[in-house]
């Protein structure tokens, strides 16, 4: 599981079936260096699928790959790469070396 930052969303015309009620988010990849409020080192942003309304600028933990899937168990034809399992409120961060 990963966190991100919701930086847009994905407007459909038409979608799968059993994904009928959610969005596509964008979501920027937060790495360690973002977390504590310094410049991210990483340009990776993904596409994730949201059914509990994670807004602009919200932090959201999300899960890829196969575990994206397991929330439609036993559907076995959802076309998900990542799925938000959570909208974050607060994170703390220790740092113990620059």
């Amino acid at each position: 599981m990963r966190i991100g930052k919701v930086i847009g969303n994905i407007v459909l015309s038409q979608s799968y079936p059993t994904l009928v009620g959610g969005r596509m988010l964008l979501l920027e990849v937060q790495d360690r260096h973002s977390l504590v409020g310094k410049p991210r080192k990483t340009t990776e942003v993904v596409v994730g699928f949201d059914t509990m309304g994670a807004g602009m600028g919200d932090l959201v933990a999300f899960t890829e790959s196969r575990e994206a899937t397991m929330p439609f168990y036993p559907e076995k034809k959802v076309p998900l790469d990542a799925y938000c399992a959570a909208i974050i409120d607060h994170v703390n961060v220790k740092v113990l070396f620059e």
